[in-house]
């Protein structure tokens, strides 16, 4: 369109040049031949006037051309006219017939070649009754000349401007057709997306439910299975949207400890099977609240981490956060090093053009779809960020992602309440890291939060010299992993108190001496827990961010469960039934409207495709209805529509929040917090931005 825009804008700019060169000279010839004297002055106000509407762009462009052209006809006319000019017509008309093709105006290139034919008659009918000029073979010979130039012009230029438009008929129906396969595609993928997340939603759901009631290894493999299955479905999704470019940016408030607590949380499972290590490294000054898109953030994080371990056989993966302040906001870095195979510069090059697998034979092991560096870029791009990689073959890969976001709260993310002094002893024997490199990792994590928080650090690369620092009396915690508390876990126990703070970072499943008063941090280690205990923590809540560790109180809340799908209703109550809500279910809009007429509810969660009438639809009809009789209820958007966009569609319709199925335990609570906070129910969150 802009080009198309452009290509008119340079037609009429050579279109108005030619005029006017064409009208100083008919005002020279005028005065030099001693034509009407009045007409120049004329010709200079339809100059004037023209010029006005086009730099002016009066009104439509078509009333313009009229106006350029109809201007050019009228001084063509004038100037033909004249008898010394009989043989100037076809340079004229030529001329004026060729600004007629160059705005593809045929109506206008008819128009000149029948002036021509006029003005011709004339001149030479002029001509025998006046008998200015004798028509001998050389006269005759010349205006036949004319006249098959004037028509064999008029076909050439008929024809390359027919040809033209056709042209530009066909691509705009091309276009036409690309918009209506993008449009079909974008139902298509809603619908997929319906069909496909509904099934995993039961999965998902159900083998939850059952997981609360009873331990089972083979239904823990069916859900982690499903979640892979959901994770793969959404990154074929948000790969198709970036390839069409409708990817829209969801932005709200949040808080990076949170990402990064999600982060540990749900380490990936590939790397605790592989005795893989991920470090974490957070920026103690990184503001405490950010503005951006943080699903999309999550997933470029997600991405990053599985692109590292898939590629790494031994080590580890470090994940490190800092912000670099702006004028506009903060940079925000995010770096993700591994110790694996490495790309060659040729693999680099394929992955900001397109997809990319590291290894694309059929009996790789490395398992994804090949989608998710792809992804990233694609999301870092719509933030106006950029991606660098930094690689050689066998020695690793740096990816560092730069995206800018806004700062709500400039409060550092990470900071110590303790007025005293704080003196750490970091024990950590080099020689247990058969990676060099992860040991390096846990080494720049210790500096960089000690320096964040401007704390003394000492390094005890050895048990003695971990005695000998303790022993000067003024430390005041020790840090150290499972396998050095397990080298002298006497001594350990017996300086962990009061005075000093032993803390121990471990996998999950281990265990201290009986009676020991360390701390044990799970792994992977970062930023918060450490901070925790130097506030003096020592709960079994260290990996938490203070925003999650209430979880909203829904005791008593009234839901109305609305899906065509049996068992998404089933896995919706089992779920919310946890938080002690007391639920009610709705298989389609009509059935839902009736039963919110009959009774009273505090919050509708409102599947969005169903039959004969969707989410949207009953869910204003529901809010007609609550308007009417007077009831405050929170209507949320629980649906399999989560293409991109869909939340900021569904909020615009007037849904209260939107949650994406399969239902995410973690969303769930943060839409209810926020939802829920101004609703007269009895509710207790935890502070969630």
């Amino acid at each position: 369109m802009n080009d198309n825009k452009e290509s008119k804008l340079k037609a009429h700019n050579t279109a108005l040049i030619t005029i006017t060169i064409a009208c100083i000279g008919a005002i020279i010839e005028t005065y030099s031949q001693g034509w009407e004297f009045w007409f120049p002055v004329i010709i200079v106000l339809g100059l004037l006037i023209i010029w006005s509407f086009h730099i002016n762009r009066y009104r439509e462009v078509k009333f313009r051309e009229n106006c350029y052209l109809t201007f050019a006809l009228v001084v063509a006319f004038y100037h033909g006219c004249h008898q010394t000019s009989f043989f100037d017509v076809f340079v004229i008309s030529s001329l004026l017939m060729v600004i007629s093709a160059l705005l593809r105006r045929l109506d206008y290139v008819k128009i000149t070649l029948a002036e021509f034919f006029t003005v011709m008659v004339l001149q030479t009918v002029y001509a025998v009754v006046s008998d200015t000029i004798t028509f001998d073979s050389l006269v005759i010979s010349r205006v036949a000349l004319h006249v098959v130039a004037e028509i064999c012009m008029y076909k050439v230029l008929t024809q390359a401007v027919g040809n033209s438009i056709s042209a530009e008929k066909r691509l705009e129906k091309k276009e036409q057709d690309e918009e209506a396969e993008r449009t079909g595609m974008e139902d298509f993928l809603v619908n997929i997306s319906h069909e496909l997340r509904t099934p995993v939603n039961v999965i998902n759901g159900m083998s939850t439910l059952i997981l609360k009631k009873e331990d089972r290894d083979d239904v823990f493999s069916i859900r982690d299975a499903g979640l892979r299955l959901s994770h793969q479905i959404e990154d074929i999704q948000n790969y198709s949207e970036i390839q069409r470019g409708d990817v829209v940016l969801e932005e709200e408030g949040y808080m990076i400890t949170s990402v990064l607590n999600d982060t540990a949380i749900n380490y990936n499972i590939l790397g605790k099977k592989r005795n893989l290590e991920l470090v974490i490294d957070l920026d103690p000054n990184v503001p405490a609240v950010l503005k951006g898109d943080i699903g999309k953030i999550t997933k470029i994080i997600s991405h990053l981490l599985d692109n590292g371990f898939k590629f790494t056989r031994k080590g580890g993966v470090f994940l490190k956060v800092y912000g670099i302040k702006r004028e506009n906001g903060l940079n925000l870095i995010i770096e993700v090093t591994d110790t694996g195979a490495g790309m060659s510069v040729h693999d680099i090059e394929r992955i900001s053009n397109g997809r990319y697998q590291g290894n694309e034979k059929r009996n790789r092991s490395t398992g994804g779809i090949g989608l998710g560096l792809s992804i990233v870029y694609g999301f870092v791009r719509l933030m106006d960020g950029f991606v660098t990689i930094e690689s050689k073959k066998n020695r690793g890969t740096t990816i560092r992602v730069s995206i800018v976001q806004e700062i709500l709260d400039p409060k550092p993310c990470l900071s110590v309440e303790s007025k005293s002094f704080i003196n750490i002893v970091f024990h950590v024997m080099p020689d247990k890291y058969k990676v060099l490199a992860l040991r390096d990792f846990y080494r720049i994590m210790a500096s960089d939060m000690a320096a964040g928080l401007r704390l003394n650090l000492y390094s005890a690369p050895t048990l003695e010299e971990c005695k000998r620092l303790v022993s000067r009396g003024d430390i005041t915690h020790v840090f150290m992993g499972a396998e050095e508390y397990e080298n002298a876990p006497e001594y350990f126990d017996s300086i962990a108190g009061k005075d000093i703070k032993v803390a121990v970072s471990a996998p999950e499943g281990f265990l201290t001496r009986p009676g020991s008063r360390a701390i044990i941090m799970p792994k992977p280690l970062y930023g918060l827990p450490v901070v925790k205990v130097l506030n003096g923590e020592t709960g079994s809540n260290l990996l938490l961010p203070e925003d999650s560790l209430k979880r909203p109180v829904l005791d008593g809340v009234r839901a109305l469960i609305v899906d065509d799908e049996p068992m998404n209703l089933v896995v919706a109550s089992g779920l919310f039934r946890d938080y002690d809500m007391i639920t009610d279910t709705a298989e389609s809009g009509k059935e839902a409207i009736f039963k919110f007429d009959k009774n009273e509810y505090d919050v509708v969660f409102m599947d969005h495709m169903m039959p004969e009438m969707d989410g949207i639809e009953a869910m204003k009809k529901i809010r007609f209805l609550a308007d009417q009789n007077k009831q405050n209820v929170k209507i949320i958007a629980l649906t399999a529509n989560a293409v991109s966009g869909a939340r900021e569609m569904f909020l615009k319709e007037g849904f209260d929040g939107f949650i994406r199925k399969p239902i995410s335990i973690v969303e769930f609570e943060r839409v209810m917090s926020r939802v829920m906070a101004d609703a007269n129910v009895n509710i207790n969150t935890g502070g969630e931005v």
